[in-house]
């Protein structure tokens, strides 16, 4: 049986666990996932929840793809398509927002300023560190529990996360012969807050653009770009 969860979103940590009727055993590692670099970077911690997102990252991959190789009996390529859609930064987004961790974040003034409790990427990021910092303090089956508490019900709705226009635009001209290339125009801003900008090049001529949080959505958003240019060759 999946975790059942109440929300109650108010900016008390320790609110939070007892909504998620976790018992911690060590309430540091829970602050510490939502200590963003920014607020490190002004001196107030030693440590912020980047190797924490670093591990949440795998933990959440590992468990969405048990489910889907032990639930849904589909061929390789099928899972790994909606693996990527239920593991995207759009979907990690989603399920912060559901859990209200934003109100959590302890972020630098600069940030703060600059509406970093609110940027996608920084809300994706907290949602993996959190579901590491649970494996750390409660071990592996609450936090899978954990995990499919909160996808199962998007994955079963079929939510729109993402969709992979790159393979969609490699597919739709794949019988011309046609080069791509993805080109990095700028990229600008601190480790922790950078932006990309790419140019899709399709046989050395620009038809589409993106910009983004990340190298991987920039392209993407150049291949949407192009996608809508394309048929028009």
């Amino acid at each position: 049986m999946y975790l059942k969860l109440r929300y109650n979103y108010i900016g008390d940590k320790m609110k939070l666990l007892e909504d998620l009727k976790i018992v911690p055993n060590n309430i540091k590692i829970y602050e510490q996932a939502f200590i963003h670099s920014s607020y490190k970077n002004e001196g107030h911690v030693s440590e912020d929840y980047e190797r924490l997102e670093f591990l949440g990252d795998a933990l959440v991959d590992l468990i969405v793809s048990d489910y889907l190789y032990n639930s849904k009996h589909l061929k390789e390529g099928q899972m790994t398509k909606l693996r990527a859609s239920f593991v995207c930064e759009n979907a990690l987004f989603e399920y912060s927002n559901k859990l209200g961790l934003g109100d959590y974040l302890k972020l630098g003034k600069g940030e703060e300023e600059t509406g970093g409790r609110y940027k996608k990427a920084i809300l994706a990021d907290i949602f993996e560190s959190f579901v590491a910092a649970l494996y750390l303090d409660q071990g592996f089956d609450v936090t899978k529990n954990f995990v499919l508490d909160i996808v199962v019900p998007f994955l079963d709705n079929e939510a729109d996360f993402f969709k992979d226009y790159k393979s969609m635009l490699q597919e739709t001209i794949q019988t011309t012969h046609n080069i791509l290339e993805y080109r990095l125009v700028k990229e600008e801003g601190p480790a922790h807050n950078k932006t990309f900008e790419y140019d899709l090049l399709i046989d050395g001529i620009v038809f589409g653009h993106g910009v983004a949080g990340t190298k991987k959505e920039a392209e993407q958003l150049a291949a949407k770009d192009a996608l809508t240019k394309y048929v028009s060759i």
